[in-house]
């Protein structure tokens, strides 16, 4: 038995409308559900990126069709990497800069590819990186 791939990647943030606002029009993510004061969930590929407001997730259990979601939250920073094509890392940096968004560092990395590390509004460690950092293929 083992995990064919992640389904999920969850990061945290207490202003889901800052949050909400970065991942659509920065990362160009499809809004899949919102819920006011909890959480905000986004498209990504085959696979979803989960916002949860820490303050609200952390205290539970909640319930969906009265089956209990265990709480889940964090203090700190959390990290994600989107996946995205070699050559389109150029492209990246250039809206990131149009959007605002400051470029905390570049990797060249010795293996191949590239990465791109931003931050979000919550401060989480937002990267871009092609999937030959890993030995991926596009």
């Amino acid at each position: 038995m083992h995990p064919t791939g992640i389904l999920e990647t969850v990061l945290y943030a207490e202003d889901l409308n800052e949050a909400e606002s970065f991942y659509t029009n920065v990362m160009g993510l499809e809004l899949y559900f919102r819920k006011e004061g909890r959480h905000v969930f986004f498209k990504v590929g085959d696979g979803m990126l989960l916002i949860f407001n820490p303050q609200t997730t952390a205290h539970g259990p909640s319930f969906v069709k009265g089956q209990p979601i265990p709480p889940h939250g964090m203090t700190g920073v959390g990290h994600m990497a989107f996946r995205v094509p070699l050559e389109d890392i150029d492209a990246w940096k250039r809206h990131l800069a149009e959007k605002g968004v400051a470029i905390d560092s570049e990797v060249h990395w010795p293996q191949g590819g590239r990465s791109l590390y931003f931050s979000d509004p919550a401060g989480n460690c937002v990267e871009v990186a092609s999937p030959d950092i890993w030995g991926f293929k596009n």
